[in-house]
């Protein structure tokens, strides 16, 4: 049986235009009613550009439709929190983007409030629904390298110019909370496991200003003594992204698989050579929407839950605390 669900989308976002929309549209019943800038001339031009009958400024105006199911939100990090209690509230569930919130005491708030009002909340981590990324946690779970001794994760661009605004100008921007915690997250999906304490060096000035963050070298210590490096950045054009995972037995290798795109292969280098994994690639956000609709008509739960935008958010705030101080910085994740 098809459900309608209704969308209204907080914020006229370049990730709502290019994926998000056509995401909600692909599922069976799904309409996007509205959206929401802060901009009216914005607003209005998103909504023509993309087919949405209803456009306002004003969040009130558009949480109290009552053809609104559930809200995708994409406005700035400091709005996420405000944001999701309102729609929390007013009986919408809510799929938001990395990070949640600024601290893990909002973001765990923003949970709390969810479940208290019986609303459904997903973290828009998009990586964990790749194709690659699933196969690769499947080798890991199966034992196919044996036990896990190290990683690394490559996941530095060039980023767009018009994507240079707030990620580069904002202090709430900067490449950890855009970008590295998309890479906690995925390492979080393949290992089953938090780290138990991170270390982090940044540079800054390459395309951010004022000591924001546009690029990052960091070591995490997961449990078992499994040491994980992620090179993280927005000041790298021509890289490519990728991921390996060193076992006893082996390697897991990822190539071109820290993508928004349904692209990428993923091998096992044995003692009998290199074995190429046969992979079906699917749209990402498909998927991820496609389980939060179910989850929101009591059906599973969505690829990432806000326990996992929590875990994520905790993990990239220990990388921001040792850039900083120089320490490495233990995680207790809520």
């Amino acid at each position: 049986m098809t459900h309608p669900t209704g969308w209204g989308l907080i914020g006229a976002s370049n990730v709502a235009r290019e994926w998000i929309v056509d995401a909600i549209r692909t599922q069976p019943g799904g309409e996007v009613r509205a959206v929401l800038s802060s901009d009216a001339g914005r607003g209005a031009a998103f909504a023509q550009a993309n087919g949405i009958a209803y456009h306002t400024t004003s969040l009130q105006d558009l949480l109290s439709r009552p053809d609104i199911d559930a809200v995708y939100i994409s406005t700035g990090n400091r709005l996420h929190f405000e944001q999701t209690i309102a729609a929390a509230r007013a009986g919408k569930h809510v799929m938001c983007e990395k990070p949640l919130a600024l601290s893990v005491e909002h973001a765990s708030e923003m949970v709390r409030v969810c479940n208290h009002a019986g609303v459904v909340l997903g973290t828009n981590h998009h990586l964990r629904n790749a194709a690659t990324h699933m196969a690769i946690h499947g080798l890991i779970e199966d034992g196919r390298i044996g036990g896990l001794i190290a990683a690394r994760v490559f996941h530095a661009n060039f980023l767009a110019a018009a994507l240079q605004g707030w990620r580069v100008k904002d202090q709430d921007g900067g490449v950890i909370l855009d970008s590295t915690i998309h890479d906690i997250d995925t390492l979080r999906f393949l290992f089953d496991e938090n780290p138990v304490s991170a270390f982090a060096m940044t540079q800054s000035g390459r395309l951010a200003r004022d000591g924001i963050e546009d690029g990052i070298m960091a070591v995490l210590r997961f449990p078992g003594d499994v040491l994980v490096q992620i090179h993280g950045g927005y000041t790298t054009p021509f890289s490519p992204g990728g991921i390996e995972i060193m076992g006893e037995r082996g390697v897991i290798i990822g190539r071109d698989c820290m993508s928004q795109q349904p692209i990428g292969t993923v091998s096992v280098r044995d003692a009998d050579g290199e074995h190429e994994i046969p992979l079906k690639h699917h749209n990402l956000y498909h998927r991820a929407f496609g389980l939060f609709t179910s989850a929101i008509h009591g059906d599973g739960r969505p690829a990432a839950t806000g326990e996992d935008g929590v875990a994520s958010l905790a993990i990239a705030l220990a990388l921001r605390e040792s850039a900083r101080t120089g320490r490495e910085i233990g995680i207790n994740v809520p």
